[in-house]
C-alpha cells in the first residue's frame, strides 16, 4: 500500500518507539538510582564495608603469612594496601575476635 504524502502514518511508529525507549529509560534510572530507598550496609565512612581490619603491617609478606595463619584456623581474610609500605588485613566481624587473638600471637618480621 503506497503512503499518502498528506497521511501522518509514517511518523506513528518511531513516535511510539521513541516514547518506549523514552520510559524504559525513566524507568531504569528510577530502578537503579543511589539517592533514597534502604541505607546501604558497611562502615559510615570507613570504606571496609562488611570487612574489619585486624592488623596492620609494614610488609606484604608478613600479611600474607598472617593471612595464611587465619586461613589455616577457618577464618576468611583478605589484604589490602591503603598506603606504601602498610598492608591491612581484613576479616569478617563474627571471625574478628578470633582472628584478633591470632594476629596478637602472630610473630611478623
Amino acid at each position: 500500500m503506497p503512503i499518502d504524502a498528506g497521511s501522518l502514518d509514517y511518523a506513528v511508529g518511531p513516535a511510539i518507539a521513541v516514547i518506549t525507549v523514552g520510559l524504559i529509560a525513566l524507568f531504569l534510572r528510577w530502578a537503579f538510582s543511589s539517592s533514597g530507598g534502604a541505607p546501604r550496609r558497611g562502615g559510615a565512612g570507613t570504606g571496609e564495608g562488611l570487612l574489619t581490619p585486624i592488623a596492620s603491617l609494614a610488609r606484604p609478606e608478613s600479611a600474607l603469612a598472617l593471612r595464611a595463619l587465619l586461613s589455616d584456623a577457618g577464618i576468611r581474610s583478605t589484604l589490602r594496601e591503603p598506603a606504601p609500605h602498610r598492608t591491612d588485613v581484613l576479616v569478617f566481624p563474627e571471625d574478628a575476635q578470633r582472628a584478633r587473638a591470632l594476629a596478637m600471637s602472630f610473630r611478623g618480621d
